[in-house]
C-alpha cells in the first residue's frame, strides 16, 4: 500500500489552482481533494529510488480558504487519523486591495534536540506553526518566503552522522558531511518531518531559494576555491546531488502550473521509469555551465512582485570579470523588476545574502576583492585568497560592479511615474536581523527602499560575531572601514546608507503587511517561557510606507 513519506507541501497558489508537493514510498497515483470540489491527480515520478509528485489543484475560488485531504491510489493519507492539527487548508490569493502577509527567514538547522533540550534555542517555524494550530481561524502569513540554508549539507545531526555512519566509512572524505543524493533525502526527511513544521508547510504557502549549506559553506566563493573543491574526489557527487534534491524538494514547487507545463525538465523525468540519469545530465551542465540554467524565478500577488535571486550558483568568479550575477541573470533581473512597473505597488527582491552589510563589513569585502583581483601585487592576491576564505567574503560587496548595478537598477525602478511605493530587499545569512535604508548621491527614488535582513529561522550565533557585528555597524568601525578600503583604491559605492533597526540576535522571522501602498514591518522572535512553552515575542514593529 501507498504512503507519504513527507507531505504535503503547499507551494504555489494563486486565485484559483494551487500545487501540493509530496513524497510517496512507492510509484503511485497522488490526489488532492478539496472539502470545496477542487481537486488535482498526477503519477509519481522516481529520482534515485525515491517517489515524488507535484500535484496541481484547480477549480479554486478566489479569496477562499477550503479544507483539503491526499489520497494515494485512492487512500486517505492526509491528515492522519491521530492528527493534533487542524485540517490544512489552501488558501488562494487574496484580491489586490486586501492584505498580503509575507513571512520570511533564513538558516533552519532542523537537528532534533537530544533529550529534548534545544541547544539552540526554540525553532521559529515550529513556534509559528503552534500559534497558527492554536488559532486557525487567525493572522497567518499568505507566503512563507524561506531564504536559503533549508538544510545544512556540511553540518548534521548526530542522528544522521550515526546513520551516514551505517552506509560508508566517515574517515573517508567527506567524513560526516552528506556525499550523495540519498544522503540529501535524509537532510529533508529529518527537517520536514518535524510535527509542527510538517503541519506548517501542508497549509501555509511556501517560496524557496538556496543558499550555500543547502551544498556547502561558502559555496562558489571564489574561482580559486571552486578548482580546489574540483580537484577533490568527491566534490562532484556532492555538488550534482546538492543541485538534483534542491530541484526535486524546492525548485519544483517555486514554479507556477503553466510554468510547468512548458519545462522540458519536467516533462522528461515524468515520462520515463526513472528520471534520474536525465535529471543528473541537467545538474551537470548546470555545474559546466551555470548560465544554462535559471534558478530564479518570479511572482506576482495582486500588485505585490517578488524575484526571487539566485546569487549562488549565478556567479562569474573569474577575477577580471567577477560579478554575482552573469550577464544573462543579470539581464533576466532587470527585466523582471521593470517589466510592467506601473502594475505593482510594491517591489520585493528576495536574495539569500545582504545587499547592504555593516559598513566595515563592506569596506572589508570590496577591499578584499581588489586584493585578489591583483590591485597590489601578486603577494596580497594570495594573502587576500586566504582572508576572503577564512572570513566569509563574498556577499554582494565582495562583488562590487554587481553590488553597484543592483543599486542603480533599485533607483531606477523606484523613481518617477508608476514608481512602487516601496523596494524591499529580503536576505538572511548572517545570523541576525537589521533594517538599513540607503541614501543615492544626487537623486532621491520616490519609492522607500530598505535592506530587511532576518536570520536565523533555527541557528546560534557565538558571542564574538553578535560583539563584531555590533561594532561593524558604529562610527569607530565606519572610519576603519573607509582606511581598509583606501589600501585597496577602492572606489566609493554608488551609495550610502544606515542602520534604521537592531541588530538582533535569536531565533526569528519578519513578516511584511502589504495593503494597497502601505507597508509594515514586523519582528518576531522565538522564546521559552516560564511555563516551558514557546511563543513568538514582538522586536519591533514598524511602518514602512
Amino acid at each position: 500500500m501507498a504512503g507519504l513519506r513527507l507531505g504535503p507541501l503547499l507551494r504555489y497558489t494563486d486565485g484559483s489552482c494551487a500545487t501540493v508537493w509530496v513524497e510517496t514510498n512507492r510509484p503511485c497515483t497522488a490526489e488532492v481533494r478539496c472539502a470545496d470540489g477542487a481537486r488535482g491527480t498526477t503519477r509519481t515520478f522516481q529520482i534515485a529510488g525515491h517517489h515524488y509528485a507535484l500535484v496541481p489543484v484547480s477549480g479554486l475560488t478566489p479569496g477562499t480558504a477550503t479544507e483539503y485531504e491526499v489520497l494515494l491510489d485512492g487512500a486517505r493519507v492526509w491528515p492522519p487519523p491521530d492528527s493534533r492539527f487542524p485540517p490544512s487548508v489552501i488558501t488562494t490569493s487574496p484580491a489586490a486591495h486586501e492584505k498580503t502577509r509575507i513571512a520570511f527567514g533564513s538558516c533552519r538547522w532542523a537537528a532534533p534536540p537530544a533529550g529534548g533540550k534545544d541547544r539552540v534555542g526554540p525553532d521559529a517555524l515550529d513556534t509559528l506553526s503552534a500559534r497558527i494550530a492554536a488559532d486557525p481561524e487567525g493572522e497567518r502569513p499568505d507566503l512563507l518566503l524561506l531564504l536559503g540554508d533549508q538544510v545544512y549539507a556540511d553540518e548534521v545531526s548526530d542522528a544522521t552522522r550515526h546513520w551516514i555512519a551505517g552506509r560508508r566509512d566517515l574517515a573517508e572524505p567527506p567524513g560526516d558531511q552528506v556525499a550523495d543524493y540519498e544522503e540529501y533525502t535524509r537532510l529533508y526527511y529529518e527537517s520536514w518531518l518535524d510535527p509542527e513544521v510538517r503541519w506548517l508547510l501542508s497549509t501555509v504557502p511556501s517560496c524557496m531559494i538556496f543558499d550555500d549549506h543547502d551544498v556547502i559553506d561558502d559555496w562558489n566563493t571564489s574561482a580559486a576555491w571552486l578548482a580546489d573543491m574540483r580537484a577533490t574526489d568527491w566534490w562532484r557527487e556532492r555538488l550534482l546531488s546538492g543541485l538534483m534534491s534542491y530541484w526535486v524538494y524546492q525548485q519544483l514547487g517555486n514554479l507556477s502550473p503553466d510554468e510547468l507545463a512548458t519545462d522540458p525538465l519536467y516533462a522528461a523525468v515524468r515520462e520515463i521509469p526513472d528520471g534520474t540519469d536525465v535529471l543528473r545530465t541537467f545538474a551537470a551542465r548546470a555545474d559546466a555551465d551555470p548560465a544554462s540554467v535559471r534558478w530564479s524565478y518570479r511572482r506576482d500577488f495582486g500588485r505585490v512582485r517578488l524575484v526571487m535571486v539566485d546569487s549562488r550558483a549565478a556567479r562569474v568568479l573569474r577575477e577580471d570579470s567577477r560579478t554575482m550575477l552573469d550577464p544573462g541573470e543579470a539581464a533576466w533581473l532587470r527585466e523582471q523588476i521593470l517589466d510592467e512597473r506601473d502594475s505593482y505597488d510594491h517591489l520585493l527582491i528576495g536574495t539569500s545574502l545582504p545587499w547592504l552589510l555593516p559598513h566595515l563589513v563592506h569596506d572589508v569585502e570590496t577591499w578584499n576583492a581588489a586584493m585578489c583581483a591583483g590591485e597590489r601585487g601578486a603577494r596580497w592576491a594570495r594573502r587576500g585568497e586566504k582572508i576572503r576564505r577564512g572570513a566569509d567574503l563574498e556577499h554582494w560587496s565582495a562583488f562590487p560592479s554587481s553590488f553597484d548595478a543592483l543599486a542603480d537598477l533599485i533607483a531606477e525602478a523606484g523613481t518617477g511615474p508608476g514608481a512602487p511605493a516601496t523596494v524591499n530587499v529580503l536576505s538572511g545569512d548572517v545570523h541576525h536581523a537589521y533594517v538599513a535604508e540607503p541614501s543615492w548621491p544626487g537623486r532621491t527614488p520616490d519609492a522607500r527602499v530598505a535592506q530587511l535582513t532576518c536570520s536565523p529561522v533555527h541557528n546560534s550565533v557565538p558571542l564574538s560575531i553578535r560583539l563584531g557585528f555590533r561594532f561593524g555597524w558604529s562610527a569607530p568601525a565606519r572610519a576603519l572601514g573607509r582606511r581598509i578600503a583606501r589600501h585597496g583604491r577602492c572606489a566609493p559605492p554608488a551609495v550610502g546608507w544606515r542602520k534604521t533597526g537592531g541588530p538582533w540576535f535569536g531565533n526569528q522571522l519578519m513578516t511584511l503587511t502589504l495593503r494597497g501602498r502601505s507597508a509594515r514591518l514586523r519582528l518576531e522572535q522565538a522564546r521559552t517561557e516560564r511555563d516551558g512553552t514557546t511563543a513568538l515575542r514582538m522586536v519591533t514593529d514598524r511602518e514602512l510606507a
